[in-house]
């Protein structure tokens, strides 16, 4: 298994994974997969083109996606955003989402990012647990942060300190 920071070269790759990811875990994500289906290449690169991309892939496929969005303006520069992660259930408990984790925070370090950051849903047992795991703290609660088929749903909001940023 391999991880790759992707460029707008593999567009096609990030849309396979993102599309996966939405159509198979629609309740654990913001957009709903019809969000993304309609869009063009240039939206999709336009997607690509405000965050890093991490993919893990098994013999050439992509079986895992997690995406740093470092903030913009300069007194929040320090700061960036765990956004679409996903992994293929087939590869869950293998270690691979703490593989794409490191990844995440060692590139937030040479970036000069100090603090990452994240909300997941409060259902998501599993995804709590496992930042809890890696480090990451609670720090807020979001009541509906997400609304899933009329339903709501609260979220947390965690983060984490990242070693030796610049």
């Amino acid at each position: 298994m391999k991880i790759k920071k992707i460029n707008n070269a593999d567009v096609d790759v990030f849309k396979a994974i993102r599309l996966e990811a939405l159509r198979n875990e629609p309740e654990n994500f913001a957009s709903h997969a019809r969000d993304w289906e309609g869009l063009s290449q240039q939206d999709w690169l336009l997607r690509m083109s405000d965050c890093t991309v991490f993919v893990a892939f098994k013999d050439d496929e992509p079986v895992g996606i997690m995406v740093l969005m470092p903030n913009r303006p300069s007194k929040m520069a320090h700061r960036a955003t765990v956004i679409m992660v996903y992994v293929r259930k087939s590869e869950r408990g293998t270690g691979l989402a703490a593989r794409l984790l490191s990844k995440i925070t060692q590139y937030a370090s040479q970036i000069g990012v100090s603090q990452i950051e994240l909300t997941v849903s409060v259902e998501n047992l599993m995804a709590v647990q496992f930042y809890l795991k890696q480090g990451f703290s609670q720090v807020g609660y979001i009541p509906a942060g997400l609304r899933h088929e009329g339903r709501d749903i609260d979220e947390i909001f965690m983060m984490l300190r990242v070693q030796g940023s610049t």
